[in-house]
């Protein structure tokens, strides 16, 4: 064995796995392909432990083969959100349901955001995993995404690019150009850092959700406000639609609990509906809220709870 096997050793592949996954996450929009990505990430790592020469630090060497696998996995395909699909709906509209697998999801704050980060660099990252910036990105050729990803949110050097995806310096500045203004076309700024949500507004609206309360709900959502239901494909948009949907088709959310939790860098929960007198609650949705100032302008209720709740913690049951 050489010192560079010591060395891998000792600074322990694992350390790095919350920052590779929520990097893996950024390129895919899926915490289950990430999860994979890293695995895959570590096996070439060891594979061709012999070539690391250390001229680069092991986190930036890593981050490279990262970015590579990521490339190797995605092809053409991207993952879409709701409001990609097609005009906004009502609430009369029929539901169809895609394949679970087009759908962006979201990842546990826990399993991307690395725990070591410094605040600055903790909000950045926290930014970059919201499900707004995660859908802005999959509009990006992979490379170009690669690209942006690893200097705007990484802070790689421009050489350092181009020598992870075989491209010149120009031709990564280049790429670096596109793919902003392909971000701000969509209103979003690789650099923009989200405030922290006031956990007054997550409490009111737990709170009168829990009560099902409409008039107090709709108080605290923006007028232009999103509700998304994947694998629906329906969206709706405004106050007086998120209402109607609740109090009409949605009725039987009325009397669910939530329990809290962090997904993609926002306020989270597990909703339970209840299951019947004295029979306890059963898993609905994992609802994502998106917020900008004191207004909630997304509410996204992801419905593969089988999947997503055990990634979370969240039990698939809670007693009456």
């Amino acid at each position: 064995m050489t010192d560079t096997t010591t060395t891998l050793d000792s600074t322990n592949l694992e350390g790095h796995r919350t920052a590779l996954t929520g990097h893996c996450y950024r390129m895919l929009g899926s915490p289950e392909e990430a999860d994979d990505a890293v695995q895959e990430t570590f096996v070439r790592a060891w594979r061709s432990l012999d070539r690391f020469e250390q001229r680069s630090s092991l986190r930036t060497w890593l981050y490279s083969i990262a970015t590579r696998v990521c490339l190797d996995a995605i092809g053409e395909r991207r993952r879409i959100r709701p409001m990609d699909l097609g005009a906004v709906g009502t609430v009369h509209d029929a539901l169809s349901t895609r394949p679970a697998a087009e759908f962006i999801e979201p990842v546990p704050d826990a399993a991307a955001l690395p725990s070591d980060a410094d605040p600055a660099e903790r909000a950045i990252l926290r930014q970059s995993i919201r499900l707004a910036f995660a859908a802005a990105l999959q509009h990006l050729p992979p490379r170009q995404r690669a690209a942006l990803l690893l200097m705007e949110v990484l802070g790689c050097s421009a050489a350092e690019v181009a020598q992870t995806l075989e491209m010149t310096v120009p031709a990564v500045n280049s790429a670096i150009q596109r793919a902003r203004a392909t971000l701000e076309s969509r209103q979003l700024d690789a650099d923009a850092v989200a405030a922290e949500v006031d956990p007054e507004l997550v409490h009111r609206y737990v709170d009168a959700f829990e009560r099902y309360d409409m008039d107090a709900l709709t108080k605290l959502l923006h007028r232009d406000v999103v509700m998304s239901m994947p694998p629906y494909a329906l969206w709706l948009r405004g106050p007086e639609s998120v209402s109607a949907w609740m109090l009409g088709r949605g009725i039987g959310c009325r009397g669910s609990r939530l329990l809290p939790t962090r997904a993609s860098g926002a306020p989270a929960f597990g909703q339970y509906r209840c299951s019947g007198p004295g029979t306890g609650f059963h898993a609905w949705g994992l609802v994502v809220l998106e917020v900008a100032g004191d207004r909630v302008t997304g509410i996204n209720t992801f419905l593969e709870t089988e999947r997503l709740f055990p990634r979370f913690g969240l039990p698939l049951r809670l007693p009456a």
